[in-house]
């Protein structure tokens, strides 16, 4: 290994010289991005929940200390058991002055309060807007006036090799800068369940980064930082940032309606490379005419894209005439519309170039904006049933009504006093679990809340409650994922 070295370096100094030139200087865009970069403080309070655990004893001591659950009777036991207060931390980059920050979803998402610190060291409280899974992106405000907001870039624009700046509070070392190159684009890692098209860079990026700004070298924000790849959990030379060109449209659409409008091409689908190379695992030969682009295995029934014409086993090379290698460079070009916008999509079937006008649609079938759903319109107050309820009523969860007020539920004859115990296949043993069963049903193509409850008395009742009509449905059209 030693004369392997050296004759490396021998052959290395050989070589011809490269042509000297001025290194790149980073000190102008690290100065003009690091004071849109601040720390956040995310406080979860402490949650009581009810555990099931089994008790293998029981069968045998029951009996003998008069807890009756002998000869075969009920082992699996429950208790409450309180979770303690979490404190965690990550990064948000300023985009108005007016105190608009957009960070990652999951460095929020279960953020009872939130502290925002800028470079300055001022202090504000922050409240969530809104809040986007499929991307991990969360638009917060804090109250403030004259801040200095950072200049959005165009993340499109950036080209392999390029430098770029990872700025962010790593493991709370606040307005930590650190520098890289992009090492790849339209990055899809299979690890978020999501909308992927990661900027991968190999700018060192670690825990409490998440959220920060990835800035070129005009100090113009390009991505926000999102990922590390690593065993360990701190950086190991990859780091994964969202591109702007998907932020700028979940950002506004936070802004305006509360929630994402994902427009939905109606397929499922994988990497042409990647189907050649399942096909040869089978020892196929296939040749789809062409070794880059999209796969379509499989067509959504009365979709966008079977209403446009398209089937299985097509190829979707460009999209508004916007060549497309792979799979994360389709979801960043579709992220970037909303329902009921047209697209030309062209593609190849049995190797013959095709063109389509594809209307999208969203989550519903429809090609109307989804409107998020307050709660608060349903129009009760609930709290989780105490132990002394449960044990009086033998309940093992429920959510007992404490008041109604006009709203969706009590035009279906939901009263106080009634318990909620399931709502759409979930048990309901928190607040945050019916909040989260409206929400999933809210975004779902029915729109339906099937809700099964009992009286204090014991009897079962049900409701079926609409959240509201679909909107712009076309007719004849069926809804679709």
């Amino acid at each position: 290994m030693a004369l392997v070295a050296s004759m490396s370096l021998a052959t290395a100094k050989a070589a011809p010289a490269l042509p000297s030139s001025q290194p790149i200087d980073l000190t102008v865009a690290a100065e003009k991005a690091v004071n849109s970069v601040v720390y956040i403080k995310v406080t979860t309070n402490g949650k009581t929940q009810t555990v099931q655990y089994f008790d293998p004893f029981e069968d045998f001591f029951g009996d003998f200390f008069g807890r009756g659950q002998g000869n075969g009777g009920n082992r699996n036991q429950q208790r409450q058991i309180e979770t303690p207060k979490r404190t965690g931390a990550g990064s948000g980059v300023i985009l108005t002055a007016d105190g608009y920050i957009v960070t990652n979803n999951h460095v929020v998402q279960e953020a009872d309060e939130l502290l925002v610190k800028l470079n300055d060291n001022r202090e504000f409280k922050g409240r969530i807007i809104g809040t986007d899974k499929t991307t991990d992106l969360a638009l917060i405000k804090i109250e403030a006036e004259n801040l200095p907001a950072i200049t959005v870039g165009n993340s499109e624009s950036l080209k392999l090799g390029e430098w770029v700046l990872a700025i962010g509070n790593p493991f709370s070392l606040t307005s930590t800068v650190t520098a890289g190159i992009v090492s790849a684009k339209a990055r899809s890692l299979g690890a978020t369940g999501g909308i992927e098209s990661f900027i991968q860079t190999d700018a060192a990026i670690n825990p409490g980064n998440s959220g920060g700004a990835l800035v070129n070298t005009n100090g113009e924000l390009v991505g926000i930082n999102a990922m590390i790849y690593s065993q360990t959990g701190s950086y190991a030379g990859y780091g994964f940032a969202i591109p702007t060109t998907i932020m700028n449209k979940v950002v506004e659409d936070l802004k305006n309606f509360g929630t994402v409008q994902r427009a939905l091409l109606g397929i499922t689908a994988t990497d042409v490379s990647t189907k050649i190379d399942m096909e040869k695992e089978k020892g196929k030969d296939v040749d789809y005419g062409t070794v880059t682009g999209i796969y379509v295995n499989e067509v959504t029934a009365d979709g966008a894209a079977a209403e446009a014409g398209l089937q299985e086993g097509d190829v979707i090379i460009e999209l508004d005439g916007k060549k497309i290698d792979k799979f994360g460079e389709l979801q960043e070009a579709l992220v970037a519309h909303r329902p009921g916008d047209q697209v030309k999509v062209t593609y190849l079937r049995n190797k013959s170039k095709r063109t389509a006008t594809v209307t999208l649609r969203n989550i519903q079938g429809t090609t109307s904006a989804v409107q998020n759903l307050d709660t608060d319109e349903l129009g009760v107050a609930l709290r989780p049933l105490t132990e002394a309820e449960k044990k009086e009523l033998s309940l093992s969860h429920g959510l007992m009504i404490t008041a109604v007020r006009d709203g969706l539920m009590k035009k279906q004859g939901v009263a106080k006093g009634i318990i909620l115990m399931q709502v759409n296949d979930v048990k309901l043993n928190t607040v945050q679990d019916f909040e989260n069963a409206v929400k999933a049903a809210n975004l779902s193509t029915e729109r339906v809340l099937w809700i099964r409850a009992k009286t204090q008395s014991g009897l079962n009742r049900s409701y079926n409650i609409e959240l509201s009509e679909p909107k712009a449905k076309e007719e004849g059209k069926s809804q679709k994922k």
